[in-house]
């Protein structure tokens, strides 16, 4: 179990998605850019087969953004954008009303 003080840990904030490309060795997986407010982060995220590029730009998404850079077949993701998944496919996360970017989610 992950206690309260863990769950602090995490920053999750608002962004918005201003580009999305296919990432050039993987079927599954967007690069995606989201402006956080402050800066541009580069995403890699494994969303491609409930997405088209062009539902997600301009949408608001739940960033978190204190996750160690990793690389993900050779593309740099400096944060997880946030999704449910279940038995009809993958749901991107998104404030229900446009809000500030940068806000903070909790």
């Amino acid at each position: 179990m992950a206690t309260i003080d863990d769950f602090r840990k995490i920053e999750l904030v608002i962004g918005e998605v201003k580009e999305v490309k296919d990432h050039p060795n993987a079927d599954k997986l967007f690069v995606v850019k989201v402006d956080t407010g402050k800066e541009i982060r580069q995403v890699v995220a494994g969303i491609k087969k409930s997405y088209k590029p062009e539902d997600l730009v301009g949408r608001q998404v739940v960033l978190v953004s204190n996750l160690d850079p990793a690389v993900i077949r050779g593309e740099e993701s400096q944060g997880m954008i946030l999704a449910a998944s279940d038995e009809n496919g993958i749901c991107v996360l998104q404030p229900d009303k446009k809000v500030t970017l940068g806000s903070i989610a909790k």
